[in-house]
């Protein structure tokens, strides 16, 4: 596997067998775009940001499927009680933090070394910060970026080496957010971000899939979080963290690219995504004029 310091020394990023065509058989226009995931018992899932919230529940739900799951986030601790009772051939504690590139790829080696690879790696990590123009902070700004795409981008980077090493049917998924579909109020940097990584993971998915990797897009909308427990409005189709996960999981076995719940607030958002702006903008307005 190459090494953070082997590329920083101007070795390419990303294998050549990444890059290479390999035979597989192309997406159909109305089969799955994904290659099925076909089931989790014994396979390996790197889960980054398994600490709590999605990517806990993710984890929990991933261990009572019998796979064999690499727990990823900075705090050890709770990593740690996540994987209390399992040996180090179920649960592996490999701690990182997204924002330092050299921390995700020695997790990467660790992962590397202890298990010879991984079949899916789960990008869950994120933060939020609500800001308007009218509280505009470009330190906070710049720290939500370095977090919820810079940091995806640390693990992209450490995770394609592994893919390539996998070989089809192998899969990457990160989470993004429905608040990357259009913009909404008290999002100004978050939802930019997460728009950011919906377009990034759409173009990944060109470039992976026809190596026979799968990509998932995750976008949740309100899942009962601690992020979400700060919101001081009214969070509609809230929904509880262990459905996301099972949901998420489910779709990713379907071959599913783009997951998104709970499904009756995402449509309202999908369809407020196609209407022209000067409907969508109104819309948005008319909805959110107590936000």
């Amino acid at each position: 596997m190459t090494s953070v310091s082997q590329r920083a020394a101007g070795a390419p990023a990303v294998p050549a067998s990444v890059g290479t065509p390999v035979a597989v058989a192309p997406p159909s226009l109305f089969g799955p775009l994904n290659p099925p995931f076909a089931g989790y018992a014994g396979r390996r899932v790197w889960v980054i940001g398994a600490s709590y919230g999605i990517g806990a529940a993710i984890a929990q739900e991933l261990m009572r499927r019998d796979a064999r799951v690499v727990l990823s986030a900075r705090k050890r601790d709770l990593l740690e009680a996540l994987a209390a009772g399992r040996d180090a051939t179920q649960a592996l504690v490999a701690p990182l933090d997204i924002t330092d590139a050299a921390s995700v790829g020695a997790a990467a080696e660790t992962v590397a070394a202890r298990w010879g690879g991984i079949d899916l790696v789960l990008v869950v990590a994120g933060t939020h910060h609500e800001m308007r123009a009218q509280t505009w902070d470009l330190a906070a700004a710049r720290r939500l970026l370095e977090v919820n795409l810079h940091g995806v981008l640390h693990c992209v980077d450490a995770a394609l080496p592994l893919l390539a090493r996998a070989g089809p049917g192998s899969g990457i998924g990160i989470v993004s957010s429905v608040a990357g579909y259009i913009g909404l109020p008290r999002s100004l940097i978050y939802g930019a971000s997460k728009a950011a990584l919906i377009n990034f993971t759409e173009s990944l998915h060109g470039d992976l899939r026809p190596q026979g990797h799968g990509v998932y897009l995750i976008n949740p909308g309100f899942v009962d979080t601690p992020l979400t427990q700060k919101n001081d409005f009214k969070m509609p189709a809230l929904m509880p963290a262990a459905d996301a996960a099972r949901v998420t999981l489910d779709e990713i076995a379907a071959g599913r690219f783009e997951i998104h719940y709970p499904k009756r607030f995402t449509r309202l958002l999908k369809l407020l995504r196609v209407l022209p702006y000067r409907l969508q903008l109104w819309a948005v307005r008319k909805v959110t004029d107590r936000s």
